[in-house]
């Protein structure tokens, strides 16, 4: 028997001071168009995705919500879930994807897999063949409840139609309080086709999880007494700032307290770069003065930051000197990699207020004053030569240089994965919270451009600029397909040195200069962006740069600068592996 949907015309509605909740009254509707009214009432506007089989009920329903309801075709399920990652990431909101079993749902394991390393919150619903075929090896079936288990912060296979509001609720509820990631639902086909009496409620809580951990009022008192009697006091940001919306609360602190401010790659955004205590980058290729002194400091006050290894280096060396303050809601990074003398779990929304009520209003200006005499050496050995190169190829710093100054930091920056990711987080101006996007703990490359347009998408009136190197423009770039089907005006700078980059730069200072496998024989960029329809230049010369970038930025479609970069464009400063934060090179050593 086919499906009867429901006409969503006929249904009342209501509207509260909360939200607005689709039908008002409860109704027969079939499964899948139960998960359309659920995206509904959650406030979904755009899903990206990929159809198939076993989600076709649910690709059916979706026409009748088409007012309500954007859907993104991408060329690639995985296209689809870093595109709902990058909507998420600018936006602050739950990024939804949907994608058919089997291969379908696999295809998107990568994408979730990176979402739950930077905290991104999606929905990820997926087909899934008839509950009466489960465990038959049917036809496209996989068991997606297995494989995402170790990279979900939740998932459940739904079997029944009546099961599609609650689960959805909750879902949602998940993905998106504490500390955010992915959830994963799988829907069976025959659950989609099935009949319920639809009605929704918005999941408020949910037994045995505590998304907001209590706050310790000694341990508050313990940390302002610690940041009260600093004398070298330093402060880590993480993205742990932005995902709680804290960014005006974290100022509030920083100013107050005069500590000069650190931050990791997915935490740039949590203070403007121009503010005076923002000393810069913290990790393997971050500023000179942000690692040095880690090992200088008395008080390491972290904020919503997981101590990656990209950021400590060797940890018998990493800031043993200090007392260490760990800001932080997910309870089960407090300890786990540096030992910490005052842990401060919460919602930084609501502990940094209290921590800021308790410090004194200090000046650091002489601590601060240490940062900025490296930050001369620094200038003049990497930064310079990064922005004025005396050479006659083209560096990846100088072109983002060159559209700084010509954006002003307005732009929203994505990059891919590699040398480029380090120029671009080093480099790009931001003026605004949500306006770097970039693949950070997993390191995904190809998750650049298909974020780029999710991030266009997400926050259409922003210029989105996307910095790509050749190896992970190649991994996704059918989705320049999906960019020319909906004409989203996303900017395209790819950094070509016909090398993996980052690979190639490790070969050389590390492996005698052994180029095993990282050389690139590429296509004729230009042409492959205009046979799917993108308009693009390419720039081989200096002379050529300033007006080629003015001539993306004035285009109104989407567009695809290529620009040839040096071959030996090496990044640093660098923190080889193993070594000392402190022992940060600033050049190659001979």
């Amino acid at each position: 028997m086919n499906p009867v949907f429901h006409n969503s015309a006929t249904m009342k509605t209501k509207q509260d001071k909360n939200a607005k909740i689709y039908p008002s009254e409860k109704v027969r509707v079939t499964g899948a168009e139960a998960i359309m009214l659920s995206l509904i009432n959650e406030g979904v506007d755009t899903i990206f995705g990929y159809p198939g089989g076993a989600i076709m009920p649910a690709y059916d329903a979706l026409m009748n919500y088409s007012d309500k309801l954007k859907h993104i075709l991408t060329r690639h399920e995985q296209g689809a879930i870093h595109a709902a990652e990058g909507y998420a990431r600018v936006t602050g909101r739950v990024g939804v994807c949907m994608a058919t079993s089997g291969p379908g749902a696999t295809n998107l394991i990568t994408g979730i897999t990176n979402a739950m390393m930077d905290s991104t919150p999606l929905v990820c619903i997926t087909g899934q063949v008839a509950a009466g075929l489960l465990g038959t090896d049917a036809f496209q079936e996989t068991d997606v409840i297995g494989i995402t288990m170790p990279v979900t912060k939740w998932n459940f296979l739904i079997t029944k139609p009546e099961e599609i509001p609650s689960i959805m609720a909750q879902a949602f509820y998940i993905a998106k309080t504490g500390r955010p990631g992915p959830v994963v639902i799988d829907v069976a086909k025959n659950a989609q086709f099935g009949m319920l009496d639809y009605e929704y409620h918005k999941c408020k809580k949910m037994r045995s999880y505590a998304p907001e951990p209590r706050i310790s009022l000694d341990n508050l008192k313990a940390a302002s007494s610690l940041i009260n009697k600093a004398k070298r006091p330093y402060i880590l940001a993480g993205q742990g700032i932005l995902l709680g919306n804290a960014e005006q609360e974290f100022l509030d602190f920083v100013e107050k307290s005069g500590v000069p401010v650190g931050w990791t790659i997915l935490g740039s955004c949590a203070l403007p770069k121009d503010h005076p205590q923002n000393i810069g980058m913290l990790g393997m290729h971050g500023n000179y003065s942000a690692n040095i002194l880690t090992n200088e400091c008395d008080v390491l006050i972290a904020v919503g930051m997981r101590f990656d290894d990209r950021v400590t280096g060797d940890l018998n060396r990493y800031a043993k000197q200090a007392k260490i303050i760990h800001l932080e809601i997910d309870k089960a990074e407090i300890n786990k990699i540096v030992k910490v003398d005052v842990p401060l779990l919460g919602d930084v929304k609501y502990t940094l207020p209290l921590l800021t009520k308790l410090i004194e209003k200090r000046s650091h200006a002489k601590w601060i004053n240490r940062f900025k005499e490296l930050d001369k050496i620094e200038y003049e050995k990497v930064i310079k030569r990064d922005f004025f190169p005396d050479k006659p190829g083209l560096t990846m710093g100088e072109v983002i240089h060159r559209i700084n100054e010509k954006t002003q930091g307005d732009a929203i920056i994505v990059t891919d994965v590699g040398q480029h990711q380090m120029f671009a987080s080093r480099y790009a101006k931001l003026n605004s919270t949500r306006s770097f996007v970039t693949s950070g703990g997993l390191g995904t490359m190809g998750f650049g451009l298909p974020a780029a347009h999710g991030a266009k998408i997400g926050k259409p009136e922003k210029q989105v600029i996307l910095f790509v190197g050749d190896g992970g423009f190649q991994m996704t770039i059918q989705e320049l397909s999906t960019i020319n089907q909906t004409r989203a005006a996303v900017k395209i700078v790819l950094l070509n040195n016909k090398y993996l980059g980052m690979v190639r730069q490790w070969q050389q200072l590390f492996f005698d200069k052994r180029y095993s496998e990282t050389y690139l024989l590429n296509p004729d960029f230009i042409k492959v962006a205009e046979g799917f329809g993108i308009k693009g230049k390419k720039v081989i010369e200096r002379p050529m740069l300033d007006a080629a970038i003015q001539e993306m930025l004035d285009y109104e479609g989407p567009y695809l600068l290529e620009v040839s970069i040096e071959k030996e464009d090496n990044v640093f400063p660098m923190v080889p592996t193993g070594a000392s934060v402190s022992e940060i090179i600033l050049e190659q050593q001979k």
